[in-house]
């Protein structure tokens, strides 16, 4: 069996799951081709405020791509093409839901898993959490998309580091170096997550989506920034009605019921 990605509601969280634990969730070429439709449908909900990754088991988060399939999928220019091609429509489906994403993340977080979890906007990682990226010991090239997202946690000189020596890291290592927001006992994890996933569906929609969408053109070169997207995220936001029952509930003293319109 090659794994499968499923997808999970539970109120406004929603949760994309990997799959494939007799290969500590390693992501099979089936996988990858489904992670797109998956992104889109846990986007698309209105019912979704917020999207969590995580791994299936108590093993692993993500083992990285699944190695097993590599000279079948991955060898030769043509097929290392079509392969990178999917990966590449995978990590773009993650790194572009307008809603906030959080990794939920244990164990294993190698290689593609790494860069699976940086697509997310927040890390939060168990203490057994295992970070690193062997591409040096494997000989192959490594995405854009993953060592730009790398670099903008990390800087150039520290991602460097990591490709350059492919060693292990711990949580707490990864922590010190900015690639995750806070590490907790493997036994408390979920609730942590849950804890802050909750606090943050309960709040504007489309305020935390302007904000997702601002941070990043500001992570783009000024001159390539789309200023009409930013200030049409910030001109929707005054004009919803979650504006109006913002200014209402602060004036009652009562929490805002926020509806993402």
């Amino acid at each position: 069996m090659g794994g499968r990605i499923h997808v999970e509601k539970e109120g406004p969280l929603g949760w994309l799951v990997f799959d494939h634990p007799e290969r500590r969730n390693a992501i099979s070429g089936e996988m990858w081709a489904a992670i797109p439709e998956a992104a889109r449908d846990l986007d698309e909900d209105p019912e979704i405020r917020v999207v969590i990754l995580r791994g299936a088991g108590e093993v692993a988060f993500v083992s990285g791509a699944d190695i097993s399939e590599f000279e079948e999928r991955r060898t030769g220019a043509a097929k290392a093409l079509a392969y990178e091609g999917a990966t590449g429509r995978a990590f773009g489906a993650l790194l572009n839901i307008a809603k906030p994403v959080l990794a939920m993340i244990h164990g294993f977080c190698v290689g593609g898993g790494m860069a699976t979890a940086l697509a997310a906007d927040l890390r939060y990682s168990a203490d057994d959490g295992v970070f690193a990226i062997p591409a040096a010991r494997l000989g192959l090239g490594y995405h854009e998309s993953g060592l730009q997202a790398l670099v903008a946690l990390v800087g150039p000189a520290t991602a460097k580091e990591i490709f350059f020596t492919a060693r292990r890291f711990s949580a707490e290592e990864a922590l010190r170096v900015g690639i995750l927001t806070e590490v907790a006992p493997k036994a408390e994890l979920e609730a942590l997550v849950r804890k802050r996933a909750t606090a943050i569906a309960a709040n504007a929609p489309l305020t935390l989506e302007s904000a997702k969408r601002i941070v990043r053109e500001l992570g783009r070169d000024e001159s390539q920034r789309d200023r009409e997207a930013i200030q049409a995220s910030i001109t929707r936001c005054f004009e919803s009605e979650d504006y109006k029952e913002g200014v209402r509930a602060f004036l009652e003293k009562r929490k805002p019921v926020f509806k993402g319109r």
